[in-house]
């Protein structure tokens, strides 16, 4: 069932209040997934039965993305600001340090609430931020692209797309290493997603600055990378396993950038190995 849920983040201009889409299934430890740029929090539909036998799963649409409203004016789309907001959040519903796993974007601030101490464990899938800038103006060069195609489509050619497996990959390929797997329906949604995101353009800029570079001691840490990763390569693992000596690193053979459709049993085990 989804819901909605608000609380005032501190700004420069004083307590702004923040609204947040969620959708909460399961039992056991609280887990959060997070989902990347442009995206929503049904990109996680295809692990979240798994992971809900044994975690209380909560999936997430970040502020301005999915059904999650945009930021108020006053505060910034910037990597301190949605981490105070996950804080506040996490607050709210009363999770007291949660697990926390998220993809793209959602690695990113995964990895970055683990480095605030707000959660007890991190996995994070194709995390943003360990990027070359040639390689980080290339993902956001694919990304705008996806966003400009999105927005120009016309929605009963979507559809149509998405009836066919050719259409889902031409629609889907840059994020799905199997494309086709992807129903129909989740393609048009998501689709759709990215092309109504009011915070992408804020989000995209604030990213061009953003490198994570500190390790996060004492903290279970897993990185996984999908081995047909196109968005961001999988060398980038790589540079997080060696500013994160501890972390787990795991290859996820034959999955792209968003790897729980491609391999969801696969996903769902290394973040419930992850989150112990």
């Amino acid at each position: 069932m989804s819901a909605t849920v608000s609380f005032k983040v501190p700004s420069p201009r004083g307590p702004q209040p923040v609204t947040v889409s969620y959708a909460r299934v399961g039992r056991g430890e609280p887990l959060l997934l997070l989902h990347g740029i442009g995206h929503h929090r049904q990109a996680w539909d295809p692990v979240v039965d798994i992971l809900a036998t044994e975690r209380d799963v909560i999936s997430v649409d970040l502020p301005g993305f999915g059904a999650s409203p945009g930021l108020p004016e006053g505060l910034a789309y910037d990597l301190p600001t949605t981490t105070a907001v996950f804080g506040a959040f996490c607050e709210e519903l009363e999770l007291d340090r949660p697990h926390v796993a998220g993809n793209s974007l959602g690695g990113l601030l995964a990895l970055e609430l683990g480095r605030e101490k707000l959660v007890r464990s991190v996995t994070a899938l194709s995390p943003a931020g360990f990027w070359s800038e040639a390689e980080r103006r290339y993902a956001f060069g694919v990304l705008l692209t996806m966003r400009r195609i999105a927005r120009r489509l016309p929605l009963p050619l979507v559809e149509r797309l998405s009836r066919s497996a050719a259409g889902r990959t031409m629609l889907t390929s840059t994020i799905y290493a199997r494309p086709g797997r992807r129903s129909p329906e989740a393609v048009v949604a998501e689709t759709l997603a990215l092309a109504q995101a009011t915070g992408f353009d804020d989000t995209l800029r604030a990213g061009g600055t953003v490198r994570f570079t500190d390790d996060i001691p004492g903290l279970p840490v897993t990185v996984a990378w999908g081995t047909r990763d196109m968005l961001l390569v999988r060398r980038q693992g790589v540079r997080a396993k060696q500013i994160i000596p501890r972390a787990r690193l795991v290859r996820l053979p034959g999955c792209g950038h968003c790897p729980m459709n491609d391999d969801p049993a696969l996903v769902a085990r290394v973040i419930l190995d992850g989150s112990r």
